[in-house]
């Protein structure tokens, strides 16, 4: 039962397939392509790769955010268009989780960070429980020096992970003490989890309505603050 993973939340594009106990293949690209350009292609790959055909998919998961605006509705429009021709579940599954999944270790808190501009980032927190990851916060947007502040505050060890963590890894590195950066290889978004973390929600009966799936956003976007200014708009 293979299910077809998605994530182009940020500058990463990842396309991977996967059964409930095997992941059969995965693609990451970080280049200055865009996702528009390698999305289609990749999937169209990734399947070739496994003997796939688009028919054998039996659900699709999709990373929703927060994350890149532009990236996220070309994932999810594409992940929605073949999840309708198909006529599979579609899962959409956070991207903020998809990161934290990435580091399964006890007695720790994994906090993933991403850019939400104008200095500001999206961040949740999670720890893993008797095997399985748990939210230990919902995803906000706050400032880099808050969310360090909380963080020497926590009762155990915190681990910053994502693209956000690894532009600030310096200032994280230098203030030591129960902070930690994620090793390199651990930072990266991977669409392999994307495709766990759906298999897990699906299995629990958590799939979502193709039509009404909507990108987490959290925050507006630039372009609707500008249009709501421009034409008089009040929050």
């Amino acid at each position: 039962m293979p299910i077809l993973a998605i994530d182009t939340a940020t500058l990463v594009s990842g396309v991977a397939v996967a059964t409930e106990k095997k992941l059969l293949a995965e693609l990451t690209l970080q280049t200055k392509l865009t996702h528009s350009e390698v999305l289609m292609p990749h999937i169209k790959q990734i399947l070739d790769m496994t003997n796939l055909k688009k028919s054998d998919l039996e659900a699709v998961a999709i990373s929703i955010g927060p994350g890149s605006f532009t990236g996220l509705r070309i994932g999810l429009a594409t992940a929605k268009s073949i999840a309708y021709a198909l006529n599979i579940p579609i899962i959409g599954v956070s991207t903020l989780a998809a990161l934290a999944y990435h580091y399964p270790v006890g007695d720790v808190y994994i906090a993933p960070m991403l850019d939400a501009q104008k200095g500001n980032i999206y961040i949740s927190l999670y720890q893993w429980k008797e095997g399985k990851l748990c939210q230990v916060y919902e995803p906000t947007v706050k400032s880099f020096t808050e969310v360090l502040e909380a963080g020497q505050r926590l009762d155990k060890p915190v681990v910053f992970l994502g693209e956000k963590a690894v532009q600030k890894a310096e200032e994280i590195q230098a203030v030591g003490g129960n902070i930690i950066m994620a090793m390199p290889h651990m930072t990266m978004p991977r669409a392999a989890n994307v495709a766990m973390l759906g298999w897990n929600l699906l299995q629990n009966g958590k799939a979502d309505d193709v039509m009404s799936l909507e990108p987490l956003y959290i925050r507006r976007s630039e372009a609707e603050v500008l249009w709501e200014k421009r034409n008089g708009v009040k929050e």
